[in-house]
This record gives structure tokens, C-alpha cells and sequence, in this order.
């Protein structure tokens, strides 16, 4: 078990951390037809959407309330009542969020309230759905803010349903059985108007390309899922016709959330999602399967065998084939990655993730770093976890050799003082065309990181000098350069 170190100096220098309002926005851009709208100064939303526009290098819609020096003082409410009144006149959204920031949270704002106040002046846009979620970018990280804004979504867009019927019998007509949890014998009739539907609860770890590697794998057994947030779809970066749009394109769509009371299963893929999770079984009574990640050949093992429990049917030979190709690759760069010394900073589900990814291919975690605490990060595979910045990184790496680093586009600076590759994950990364599409999940994802880990550390390895004798003799070389040729000075 990971000691967990608390932080030891009184400011940040070179930042991990990114605020809570913007998870929770990157939440929102996941659904069909949304904005978010976060409720506090200009600059709150500026600085995020920077950061989402270069790391995805799309338009993003933003929105904020415009808290000023008197409304921040006085009162900012009808800054929100008015702002929602516009965006559901002008643009219609299926979905508003609406995140508060460190401002508004010291301000002392019920967000909650405000949102009540709209749906009492304003009962003509009763249609949309708007989503308050408390998220001061004074506490927490992305993930947490991405968590609780996931927690905001289904208490608000999931209705109650029947979910199980505990008169019905396993195996009973309209009954989908299945072994419940892994492991065990017990068999739970569930009834399920949909019953190849699964719903999937992501979190702010996965990329675009991770969904779209989940959406296949699910798709793969004959189940149709149900992502919750599906940003595979909305920030993928594909063409379309229109040269701006005010709102999302792509995501999951606000009735499909609403069904996902009908599905046969939840799969949860995340600690940080385990409220979301809680809330969800216990609004819709659909049992659930949770993974921490789906990194490496264990956490793919296990989330392959849970589709073939849920959808009955065996793995597909594709499936198959690619766990032979990832086995492969395994031992074709175990000699890259056995003892390999890495850094890792990240949030605490990522910093898991790779974690026993690679301690799982044999490479050691010197140094480990996370921007918030989490109870997820006592199992790290480390010695132990700093909750801390990018300097404590660096440090930490220095102190125990590190050969790679992991982390954001921010960790560019300390690799390039130590000398060694970063391999970059996370968010953001805006020196990296295309590593927001990048495929992490599943025994493909596996394969290409392995590959990429071994190029890395081969690019970066430094053989010793061939000795040349000083006594070798070859035309044009003087005394002098020979005995520097002899010393490995000089090569040839």
C-alpha cells in the first residue's frame, strides 16, 4: 500500500492541477445539444476554454454568467436567471450545465436555488434540462470535478424506475440472468425493456479514442451501449458542414440517458465515478460491474469476460487475436520495460492506471504524483504517492533516476532539464498533435503504449563508447588523436 504524502510547501510551482469547474464542463461537452455555463467571471471560462481548445483543437462552447466587481459583492443571481433565459432563447440546448466556480462558491450562491427560480419565471423552456453541480476550483481536480458533475447529470436527467423485481424469478419470463458479482453464484433476475442495452459510466481518464475503442469492444458481443459522457462522439474531431455551431456536436443524446433505466447492465469504468455509480443502481435498481481502468492485459481480461457473462455469447476470434498481439508485444519489450524506472504525475484514476500497467510489464514507480487525494491512490504500485505539482516530480525523479516520464504537456520543461522522454497523458496536452485521440483502453491501446514505451527508452539509451586502442594506426590520425581515439573521445 502507497504511503500518501501530504503536501509540503505553501504555493505551486509548475502546476498538476486543473480546476474542478473544468472537469465538470468536459463532463457537460460530452452530451448532445449542450453548453455549459459557468457561473462566475469572465476569466474562469477563458482560462478553461484555452486549455480545451488547445488540447482538442476544436471550437468549444463555453458560456459564463459574467460575475463583475458589484455582482460579486452585491448579488449575482439574476446574472444566472438571465443567462439561461438567453441560451434557451437563442439556442435551444437539450442541456445546460451549469458548474460554479471558486468566485461564486465564495460568494455563498445556492445553485440549486437559482435553477428553481428559473423554472418558476421562465416554465417555457421546461424542455430544457439544466444541471447545477457545485464545483470550487479551490478544492479537487479534474476528476473530481468531472465526477460530481457525472453525479449532477443522472440525478437530474435519469427518472426513477422499477429496476429489479425481487418476485421474479431467475430465469423468469422477461428476465435477463447473469452471475452477479464476478465470482460468485448467486444469479439476480433483472428486467430490462432493453435488454442488449448496457450503460457505461466514463471516466475523465478516458479519451476520445478510449470511448471509441469501448464502443467497439461492447458492440463486439452483440450489446449496444449507452456512454455516459460520450465525448468519442462529440470531441473527436470530425468535419461537419456548419462553420459554428453554439452548442455540441455529438454526445450522448437526453432521452438516452433517460433510458438507461431500461438497460440490462451498468459498467463503471473509474473509482472516482463510485457516487455517480451509488446514485444511478439506486435511482434505477440496474445491477453494475466496476473497473478501475481497462489498462493491461488483466483489467481487458476481466472487462472482456464480464461482456460475455452480460451478452451470453463467446469472445469474438477478433478479440481473441488481439490479446495474442498484446501477449506479444509483451515479450518483445520486456527488456525495454522490466526495471524500467518511471515518473508518473496525473490524477489519481490515470495515475492508477498506468501505475499497474506498468508494474504489471515489470517497470518500477520511483516517483508518483497526484494534483488531489483520492482513496484510490493507497493502491498505486509505488512506494508512495505525493499529492503535490510538477517541481515534485521532478524532484522525485531526479533523486531516483528516473528513465521516463509521464505525464501532460506541462512536464515538458522538467524532461527536457533530466534528460529523459515524457511520454504524455492526460490533460492537457497542447504540444501534441492528436494525443487527445490517442487509444490507451483495451489490448490494442496496451500494445501500442508498450511500443511507444520501448521507442522511448531506445531513443533515449546511451550505449558505452566503443574502446579504440591507441595504438591503432589509420591514415590522417596523429599521435594526439590517437590517444584521444583511445581514450573514447574520438569516433569513427
Amino acid at each position: 500500500m502507497a504511503e500518501i504524502l501530504k503536501r509540503s510547501k505553501p504555493l505551486a510551482v509548475n502546476p498538476l492541477k486543473a480546476s474542478q469547474p473544468t472537469g465538470a464542463a468536459l463532463a457537460f461537452l460530452g452530451l448532445k445539444n449542450a453548453i455549459p455555463m459557468l457561473h462566475g467571471s469572465q476569466g474562469c471560462t477563458a482560462f478553461g476554454k484555452v486549455f480545451f481548445v488547445r488540447h482538442f483543437r476544436e471550437p468549444i462552447p463555453l458560456q459564463t454568467t459574467a460575475m463583475d466587481q458589484v455582482s460579486s459583492i452585491m448579488s449575482a443571481d439574476e446574472n444566472v436567471i438571465e443567462g439561461l433565459r438567453v441560451i434557451c432563447e437563442k439556442n435551444a440546448p437539450d442541456v445546460i450545465g451549469l458548474p460554479t466556480t471558486g468566485l461564486s462558491e465564495t460568494q455563498g450562491v445556492d445553485i440549486k436555488r437559482l435553477v428553481r427560480e428559473f423554472r418558476d419565471k421562465h416554465p417555457q423552456f421546461a424542455a430544457t434540462a439544466v444541471v447545477p453541480v457545485s464545483t470550487p476550483d479551490f478544492s479537487g481536480c479534474l476528476e473530481s470535478g468531472f465526477a460530481l458533475a457525472m453525479e449532477a447529470i443522472i440525478d437530474v436527467m435519469v427518472p426513477e424506475s422499477a429496476g429489479p423485481r425481487p418476485d421474479l424469478l431467475p430465469g423468469g419470463e422477461g428476465a435477463i440472468t447473469f452471475p452477479l458479482p464476478l465470482g460468485e453464484g448467486s444469479r439476480v433476475g433483472v428486467v430490462a425493456r432493453r435488454k442488449k442495452q448496457v450503460n457505461v459510466l466514463c471516466a475523465s481518464m478516458l479519451t476520445p479514442g478510449d470511448t471509441e475503442a469501448i464502443r467497439d469492444w461492447i458492440e463486439a458481443f452483440g450489446l449496444r451501449p449507452v456512454l455516459l459522457p460520450d465525448i468519442g462522439d462529440s470531441l473527436d474531431g470530425h468535419l461537419v458542414d456548419a462553420e459554428t455551431t453554439p452548442l455540441t456536436l455529438g454526445g450522448t443524446p437526453k432521452n438516452e440517458i433517460a433510458s438507461m433505466g431500461e438497460s440490462v447492465a451498468t459498467l463503471v469504468i473509474g473509482r472516482s465515478l463510485a457516487k455517480a455509480a451509488d446514485l444511478l443502481k439506486q435511482r434505477t435498481g440496474v445491477p453494475d460491474f466496476r473497473f478501475d481502468h481497462l489498462l493491461g492485459l488483466d483489467a481487458c481480461d476481466a472487462f472482456t469476460m464480464t461482456l460475455a457473462q452480460i451478452s451470453g455469447q463467446p469472445v469474438p476470434a477478433r478479440i481473441d487475436r488481439q490479446r495474442a498481439q498484446l501477449q506479444d508485444a509483451m515479450v518483445d519489450t520486456h527488456f525495454m520495460t522490466g526495471f524500467l524506472r518511471v515518473g508518473i504525475a496525473a490524477d489519481p484514476d490515470l495515475l492508477l492506471g498506468l501505475g499497474q500497467f506498468l508494474a504489471g510489464v515489470g517497470a518500477e514507480i520511483v516517483a508518483a504524483v497526484a494534483p488531489a487525494r483520492a482513496e484510490v491512490l493507497a493502491e498505486v504500485p509505488a512506494h508512495a504517492v505525493r499529492i503535490g505539482d510538477l517541481e515534485d516530480l521532478e524532484r522525485g525523479a531526479l533523486e531516483h533516476r528516473a528513465q521516463l516520464l509521464i505525464s501532460n504537456s506541462h512536464a515538458a520543461q522538467a524532461a527536457e532539464r533530466l534528460q529523459i522522454p515524457l511520454l504524455r497523458a492526460g490533460f492537457p496536452q497542447y504540444d501534441w498533435v492528436g494525443g487527445y485521440a490517442r487509444t490507451w483502453v483495451g489490448y490494442r491501446g496496451a500494445r501500442a503504449a508498450l511500443f511507444d514505451i520501448a521507442n522511448l527508452f531506445l531513443g533515449n539509451h546511451h550505449d558505452t563508447p566503443a574502446y579504440r586502442s591507441i595504438y591503432r594506426t589509420e591514415p590522417g590520425l596523429d599521435s594526439q588523436e590517437r590517444t584521444a581515439a583511445g581514450a573514447g573521445l574520438v569516433r569513427h
